[in-house]
């Protein structure tokens, strides 16, 4: 098995951190974890500290991206092989990690995306409307169907990871996967369950989340175009 770490972007997750990290410790404690802390105001650092959870506390809020960052850079320099990317909402189930690195090992891929909808339909909702629309831009512009372009379930090997670390211009979004699939790395997916926010409030409103898939769309179709790609 590949040497992975859990990296956890927590921002205001005081109502949900101790119960996604606790699973990991008494369930899975074959794999490392670290808490990023994201600038939080509530008490995600100090329910963390109190418990003795590996955290990784940013003084100030640098968003998800940063968030990300700051884990694989963590990961980088310890010498992991390979990082996932889980919410720390509860959202993402772990039972399904090791079914993604085995993916990555099997097929040799790069990226290894926890996808809803590899198997399953996915529902007739405007914010699925938003799905479709971001993975046929990627599979116009780069070939390849992506079935969950905005899961947040994601595995990155050490050369990704590596990109991640050293340059601010990667966002663990669906434009860096359309971005990675031109630089010809290979990405695959495999099918998950997710769970619903049992507590606190998501991020992103009606309002952001529109915002959010045309910026994504406009990022796909023309500023990965003209990205220098990674040799």
């Amino acid at each position: 098995m590949k040497r992975v770490l859990i990296v956890i972007p927590a921002y205001n997750e005081a109502e949900n951190i101790h119960r996604v990290v606790k699973n990991l410790i008494d369930n899975y404690s074959e794999y490392n974890y670290i808490v990023v802390n994201d600038g939080s105001k509530d008490d995600t650092a100090k329910i963390c500290r109190q418990n003795k959870f590996n955290l990784l506390d940013l003084s100030n809020n640098l968003g998800l991206t940063g968030a990300v960052q700051a884990g694989m850079r963590y990961a980088y320099q310890n010498g992991y092989d390979a990082v996932i990317q889980f919410d720390g909402d509860g959202q993402h189930r772990p039972e399904y990690i090791k079914i993604m690195i085995d993916k990555m090992e099997e097929t040799g891929a790069q990226v290894v995306i926890g996808s809803r909808f590899v198997e399953k339909k996915k529902p007739h909702t405007l914010r699925m409307l938003g799905n479709n629309l971001i993975s046929g831009l990627i599979k116009i512009t780069t070939g390849k169907k992506i079935n969950d372009t905005t899961s947040g379930m994601r595995l990155y090997d050490r050369k990704v990871m590596e990109e991640f670390s050293r340059n601010i211009n990667y966002t663990p979004e669906p434009d860096t996967i359309s971005y990675l699939i031109k630089c010809g790395m290979k990405v695959e997916e495999v099918q998950v369950e997710m769970d619903e926010r049992i507590a606190g409030e998501s991020y992103l409103t009606f309002t952001r989340s529109m915002k959010y898939m045309i910026l994504q769309c406009f990022s796909i179709i023309f500023i990965q175009a003209f990205r220098r790609r990674i040799k």
